[in-house]
């Protein structure tokens, strides 16, 4: 009976101690989980996450199907840990090109799960317990709770808007960092700062000044510096993608992030890098090997005969990283016709998938909704998703907590999609256009 009585008690007995650790309050919650749930439900065209509905290169998914079926079945096994050999060795090749530096593919390349999993790594392996981060806004959602789960804080400081005065669409280069401001944030407590050029969401392309200052900055107060640089390939309108590595008295203290998925349109292969010292990468190595440990070998295989294609076409015309972005520079343009035509306010991108647009001609359109405390762009997203079929992200999004109610009169578009969605995405907004004029 005693036994039986324990039994029973120990079968209702629920833990009364804490199970969530300390460091996942308050980031549980995740933009693309609800949003992207939200476009599956009622979108009829998706611009929201940031995804090619193209395909991939043939070149990319011909390096696949012959790794898949080519007869080497050790491509089915374990790789090399910290990056499959050929793939680190071409990442070395290209990037020695493009650094201007003899580069050890064992040492100075580790692949990753997909960027995220490499800025991930960085913040464990280089982040301790109250040290701080500069990250600069707008910024990809993840910075801020990565850096929070290493035990680190977060320091905002913004690029703000100088709109043109001569009245033509606003471009990403109009937004800037205050060099007196952000000379302010770096203190004997900062650790890094996060610079992502091409900038998501913005598409800011930062200039040879921009980074100078930043340099400056990083090396007086002996800071590193986490350079996510996924978008570098897709820059338009004759930019020039400067990597902050190659900045005098940078190469020690920077990690250079960069994405299969953006470089090659496949973002579901999941295959990311990390190029940088050997002196940081070796503790990125520690969190990596005991974490994901290895990346999926076919992918790693096919993605470097994808680079090996690239550097025999290095600079040439029939280059993807030529041709590619020439593509998204025109998808570009229609979009940012289609949102100028109907009154939302394109910021011309300099690079990457997106386009934030000004929807402040459209406050009247969406309904208030009496005691609600969500940022306005976030129920213009809603409204518009439900009610025209159309899914965007919102700016507000990007922000911290404190900053999130200045930018609430903008959304994210992605205008890396087929020639047929973003059209799609034209016949939804001319109709909401001649709906608003008859109304």
């Amino acid at each position: 009976v005693k036994a039986s009585k324990s039994l029973s008690f120990s079968l209702q007995a629920k833990m009364s101690r804490p199970v969530q650790a300390r460091r996942l309050q308050g980031i549980d919650k995740n933009i693309w989980v609800e949003f992207v749930k939200l476009a599956a439900t009622y979108s009829k065209v998706n611009l929201g996450q940031g995804f090619p509905d193209f395909p991939a290169p043939d070149f990319l998914t011909e390096a696949f199907m012959r790794a898949l079926g080519g007869g080497n079945h050790m491509l089915h096994q374990y790789t090399r840990a910290f990056g499959h050999p050929p793939l680190v060795k071409v990442l070395a090749q290209f990037f020695e090109k493009l650094l201007g530096r003899d580069l050890d593919p064992m040492t100075n390349v580790l692949v990753t799960v997909g960027a995220y999993q490499a800025l991930f790594c960085c913040f464990q392996a280089l982040v301790d317990e109250g040290d701080e981060v500069i990250i600069i806004e707008p910024f990809f959602d993840c910075y801020e709770p990565m850096v929070k789960m290493a035990g680190g804080t977060p320091v905002f400081v913004p690029l703000r808007p100088n709109p043109p005065e001569d009245g033509r669409l606003m471009s990403s280069a109009d937004w800037q960092l205050d060099p007196a401001e952000l000379a302010s944030k770096f203190s004997e407590r900062t650790k890094a700062i996060v610079l992502n050029s091409p900038n998501n969401p913005l598409g800011k392309v930062f200039s040879r000044g921009e980074l100078g200052l930043i340099a400056e900055l990083c090396v007086k107060h002996d800071v590193l510096c986490i350079s996510d640089e996924v978008y570098e390939w897709l820059v338009y309108d004759g930019k020039q993608h400067i990597r902050i590595a190659s900045l005098q008295g940078m190469w020690d203290r920077t990690v250079i992030i960069g994405s299969a998925g953006k470089t090659f349109s496949a973002t579901g292969w999941k295959v990311g890098w990390v190029v940088g010292p050997n002196r940081l990468l070796q503790h990125l190595r520690t969190v990596h090997q005991n974490s994901v440990y290895h990346c999926a070998t076919i992918a790693q295989e096919a993605v470097a005969q994808g680079f090996q294609r690239e550097l025999r076409l290095y600079g040439k015309p029939e280059s993807y990283f030529v041709q590619l972005p020439k593509e998204l520079q025109q998808k570009r343009d229609w979009l940012v016709q289609s949102l100028d035509g109907v009154g939302m306010k394109p910021i011309i991108p300099e690079g990457t998938f997106f386009l934030v647009a000004d929807i402040s001609q459209f406050k009247s359109d969406v309904p208030d909704v009496p005691n609600s405390d969500e940022p306005y762009d976030y129920r213009f997203v809603k409204w518009m998703v439900k009610n025209k079929g159309l899914a965007a992200i919102p700016l507000s999004a990007f922000y911290s907590e404190a900053h999130k109610n200045n930018y609430t009169s903008f959304i994210r578009f992605c205008f890396a999609k087929e020639e047929a969605t973003l059209k799609a995405a034209n016949d939804i907004l001319q109709k909401w256009k001649q709906e608003k004029t008859s109304s």
